[in-house]
């Protein structure tokens, strides 16, 4: 699950948990939708910690300079 799944998930139980007023038998939409939220808080934990890993810092490198003016020879 990517990041945009994790933001999809949260953005879907809020919507059950606060903006809806559904009654279905058998099924409580505040709790799935309060479940989705947790869900998708840690999917974005782990996704953001497993991002953090891959990134790699690489240290700058001093530029090589070659000089064009020197020749051997004169030719």
């Amino acid at each position: 699950m990517g990041l945009g799944g994790c933001i999809i998930l949260i953005t879907v139980g809020a919507i059950l948990t606060f903006a809806t007023d559904w009654e279905l038998d058998g099924i409580n939409l505040d709790l799935v939708g309060l479940i989705m939220m947790a869900v998708g808080l840690i999917g974005l934990a782990t996704f953001t910690s497993i991002a953090r890993r891959r990134r790699v810092v690489v240290p700058p490198t001093a530029p090589t300079v070659v000089d064009e003016s020197r020749r051997d020879g004169g030719y």
